[in-house]
């Protein structure tokens, strides 16, 4: 029988029930339930305030700001059958119709943000293509074998980079494989990052509209005077020097020393060449008030409430110097002959205190935080501690938080990835101070967030990514290539039911094909079984948890091997063979993580860890082992195209 805590659940949108990793069939706690709806601003403490939660619900008013269609489609609207109505284009332009005898107007065949109008009403609709662009167009090619690069920004060294990496280390990795025949290079989250964070997580972003001014690269934009600038500060040259060559990346120290050159550079700019000056001023008028919100929330967060007006205009100043940077680099790819050039990577959420909270506070989830439920690789579940949009809150907007978001993340990319893109169907959320285990599903409107997704990826020509690892319910994963989103095949995981690993060609055709993430090891550390020596090291697991895991681990390496020579890769080092597996997937795009590129052990993060792991710090060598990374560069690219090896020039 159904309560009224329950009906009230289910109206906000929370999944009461729901099935697990393991297929089981699970009911949210009642206590749950009510925390997560006072997270929601509804209050559920007994059965009246439930009821009485349940009428504000339903009297809320039904016309949503935008509405989203796809091309053609119709749409009920509020008005009589037959009425005359007119659909205004972005230009002004004016196209007469009228409503069906069902009250229904069709979408225009015109993907774009439309305004529908009648008399005594009106109605904004954006109309979206039926699919995201793909990389057969932006490789002008009708069936793509293309390939590219996932590097973590922070890891690529470059000799000024103040121990923090860069756009000029992502220049040289780029220049690498674009001379290899590259099209794409998939980066890590840029997004602007919290001034007083503790520890640091691309994944934990102030706000996912702007950038990280520690990845600027201030001689791409300014040239010799950003040199010059810092050739007058001995002591902090030798400082960014000392920095960049250390192996881990020391955060404080780092951010301490490039704000420190930054600074030096704001204060300089009135000498530099009026082109750059006007093109400043240009960047700050077209940024409006997100842009002058922003800075003043950074310049409080980095400098406290005594901030003075000089810190805004530092951190305007620092954003435009980051993001002439990466607009240069993804003009250089282009320019190389990549067909997609930078792939951006999208965090699912935001720190609750941070700036795109408080620039969206009508919108964003309060006293809710993210994670995951437990899963076969997480079996404790995931708390991630940042916050998201609320449905109701999109919808009252008129998904504008959603828009400007794609809006920024697409400028000057090729592509974006999304990272658990499951978010846009539902999100498991956890009451502040709970566990994973005390929280629930939320539903999120996954049909207008497609649309809006398909209509900026057309708009902005850049193909778009879909992290779908995990707990993913039946049928999302189709949806998702419906509409032209790709998944995302890790090696490591495309196995039957037995266990064995499936044949490259048995892979999603709409998928990007990639030997591993982030979050898991190398293949060289996979291999070595290296992230269980950490997890043994650091007392995560019983001893007789990691000896299976362990023996599990062996006869997974052996299979590999055979699943290789299945493939008549049996003559190269069983690294290459596994790139090489990789890559002769059907997938339009194939990534070669940078560590996997390098044959490198240590994986950049290993969950479940903080502060006792060195997540989200490790350099990669300097300089580049350029022997390896032709080795496997050549591997992979001529796995794409059908070759056979080639002995590296």
């Amino acid at each position: 029988m159904t309560t009224p805590l329950h009906a009230l659940a289910e109206a906000a949108g929370l999944l009461v029930d729901w099935e697990d990793v393991a297929g089981q069939s699970r009911q949210v706690e009642a206590d749950t339930l009510r925390a997560l709806l006072a997270g929601l601003g509804l209050r559920a403490d007994n059965d009246r305030q439930c009821r009485e939660s349940l009428r504000v619900l339903g009297a809320a008013p039904t016309r949503a700001p935008l509405l989203t269609a796809r091309v053609g489609e119709w749409i009920a609207m509020d008005a009589a059958p037959g009425t005359p109505c007119r659909w205004q284009d972005e230009a002004g332009q004016a196209h007469d119709s009228k409503l069906d005898a069902e009250g229904r107007a069709q979408a225009p065949a015109q993907p774009g943000y439309w305004q529908l109008e009648w008399r005594g009403g009106q109605q904004a609709v954006a109309v979206a293509p039926q699919r995201c662009w793909q990389v057969a167009e932006a490789c002008a090619a009708p069936h793509p074998r293309a390939w590219g690069l996932a590097l973590q920004v922070y890891s690529a060294c470059s000799e000024l980079d103040a121990g923090i990496g860069d756009v000029a280390g992502c220049a040289d990795w780029l220049r690498h494989i674009a001379h290899a025949g590259a099209d794409a290079l998939a980066l890590s989250p840029t997004h602007a990052p919290r001034g007083r964070a503790g520890v640091y997580s691309p994944y934990s972003p102030s706000d996912r509209r702007f950038l990280d001014p520690l990845h600027a690269a201030p001689t791409h934009v300014l040239g010799a005077a950003a040199v010059a600038a810092l050739d007058s500060q001995p002591a902090l040259r030798e400082r960014c020097l000392q920095l960049q060559a250390q192996p881990w990346i020391d955060w404080p120290a780092s951010a301490a020393a490039k704000w420190q050159w930054l600074r030096l550079l704001h204060e300089r700019f009135d000498q530099l060449d009026a082109p750059l000056r006007n093109d400043y001023q240009r960047f700050c008028e077209q940024g409006g008030t997100a842009l002058q919100g922003y800075a003043h929330f950074a310049a409080r967060d980095h400098g406290g409430d005594d901030a003075v007006a000089q810190d805004v205009e530092l951190h305007l100043f620092a954003q435009w110097l980051a993001q002439r940077s990466w607009s240069g680099l993804q003009r250089e790819a282009l320019e190389r002959g990549m067909g997609i050039g930078l792939i951006a990577d999208l965090a699912v959420g935001f720190d609750p205190a941070g700036a795109e909270a408080a620039a969206w506070p009508q919108a964003s989830l309060s006293g809710l935080v993210l994670g995951a439920p437990p899963d076969a690789f997480n079996p404790e579940g995931q708390v991630w501690g940042i916050a998201g949009y609320s449905p109701q809150g999109l919808r009252d907007n008129g998904f504008a938080p959603f828009i400007s978001l794609l809006r920024a993340v697409l400028r000057d990319r090729g592509g974006l990835r999304i990272d658990h893109i499951l978010g846009l169907l539902r999100l498991w959320l956890v009451p502040a101070g709970a566990g994973p285990g005390e929280g629930g599903y939320l539903r999120y409107p996954l049909q207008d967030l497609l649309n809006l997704l398909a209509l900026e990826s057309w708009r902005h020509r850049a193909i778009i990514i879909g992290e779908d690892l995990g707990v993913v319910p039946p049928g999302f994963r189709d949806e998702l290539a419906a509409r032209g989103v790709l998944g995302t095949d890790v090696l490591l995981f495309c196995r039957d039911e037995e266990g064995r690993f499936q044949p490259p060609a048995a892979w999603r055709a709409q998928a990007v094909a990639t030997s591993t993430t982030h979050d898991l090891p190398t293949l060289c550390g996979w291999r070595a079984a290296r992230e269980l020596d950490w997890r043994e090291r650091l007392g995560l697991g019983s001893a007789a948890q990691l000896r299976q895991e362990r023996l599990q681990r062996r006869q997974a390496v052996l299979q590999l091997r055979a699943a290789c020579e299945s493939e008549g890769l049996v003559d190269g080092d069983p690294w290459l063979d596994a790139l090489r597996y990789t890559a002769r997937a059907p997938a339009g795009l194939a990534l070669l993580p940078a560590e996997d590129a390098l044959a490198l052990t240590e994986q950049p993060n290993l969950p479940g860890t903080v502060a006792t792991h060195p997540n989200w710090r490790r350099r990669l060598p300097q300089p580049l082992p350029l022997e390896p990374l032709q080795q496997s560069l050549l591997a992979f690219a001529d796995a794409r195209h059908g070759a056979g090896p080639r002995s590296p020039a």
